[in-house]
């Protein structure tokens, strides 16, 4: 019923040589039911059940039912050294978030390292600490 391409759609490449690839996420739900009723009903006396209609089958009902479901997610965005997930959901503030960590982990990286570089180079050139 569903094959690999529905979840992960065929890749699209961009003019710039960027691969995109849509993801769906699908869901499938079934359901059936049924029951049996008897012929029966309460005697004119009310001493206990008369069947109606001896040796008659009983009735059956039934019903059955299936669902699919097949909702975007979001896009794979591969290209310029990087791999990137933006989903369809806008309002995703804490994945937003979560793809910022490591760029600002890498900031914080550099900032630190440019802070020791400059604190060793004043040592060098004064000879003695500078107090920043």
């Amino acid at each position: 019923m569903v094959d690999v391409n529905t979840i992960v759609g065929d890749a699209v490449q961009a003019p710039d040589g960027t691969v995109i690839i849509p993801i769906s996420r699908v869901s499938f739900g079934f359901a059936a039911g049924g029951g049996e009723y008897s012929k029966c009903c309460i005697a004119e006396d009310g001493e206990g059940e008369e069947e109606i209609g001896k040796g008659g089958k009983f009735p059956f009902a039934g019903g059955s039912g299936a669902g699919v479901s097949i909702q975007p997610v979001g896009f794979m965005v591969v290209g310029q050294n990087q791999i990137k997930l933006l989903p369809v959901n806008t309002n995703s503030s804490v994945d937003k978030i979560l793809d910022m960590v490591p760029d600002l982990i890498e900031k914080a990286n550099d900032t630190i390292k440019n802070k020791i570089l400059i604190k060793k180079e004043t040592k060098t050139v004064t000879g003695k600490p500078l107090e920043i």
